[in-house]
């Protein structure tokens, strides 16, 4: 299986998409707790607890992992996660996964989702995934059309267990 590495940032007028750093942290666990739907996901704190920094010291460390981030003027506005697994089906075809994607609420609709998750899917696609998956809270109806309109088919059941 080919190595999975962001081997450039994705450069347009309006916007960069590259990976994570450190000082991204804080916008990072800010945007991400526009996701929360009222669950039980711990507001951000400042300063942030050392496990934020070990965590992205773990997934940096990871070569099927990326961190990534869209940032326009300076201003991280939408974050995700991408990994790439190993997998034997599929003629051993590793399949990728995106998790945590979210742009910041006053960000929506510029374009900033779709070209984090385009870039994703290529990624992806250089890694010789068969398939990239993802899951959306099934409140999130908004979320939904944006995947079906990227592709993206609503084909199972999520389930979760929380530990």
């Amino acid at each position: 299986m080919a190595e999975f590495r962001v081997t450039s940032e994705q450069v347009t007028p309006r916007f960069t998409i590259r990976r994570a750093t450190e000082a991204d942290l804080p916008r990072i666990v800010e945007l991400l707790s526009q996701l929360s739907l009222g669950d039980d996901r711990d507001p951000p704190a400042e300063p942030l607890p050392e496990s934020y920094r070990a965590a992205l010291r773990q997934i940096e460390a990871d070569p099927r992992q990326q961190l990534l981030v869209a940032e326009a003027k300076g201003r991280v506005v939408a974050t995700g996660t991408l990994g790439i697994i190993p997998n034997l089906s599929y003629r051993g075809r590793p399949w990728a996964f995106v998790e945590g994607l979210v742009v910041d609420s006053s960000a929506r609709a510029k374009g900033y989702g779709e070209a984090l998750l385009r870039y994703a899917i290529e990624e992806a696609r250089r890694a010789g995934c068969y398939k990239i998956s993802l899951t959306s809270n099934k409140r999130r109806t908004e979320a939904h059309r944006f995947y079906q309109k990227m592709g993206f088919v609503a084909t199972h059941e999520g389930f979760r267990l929380l530990l």
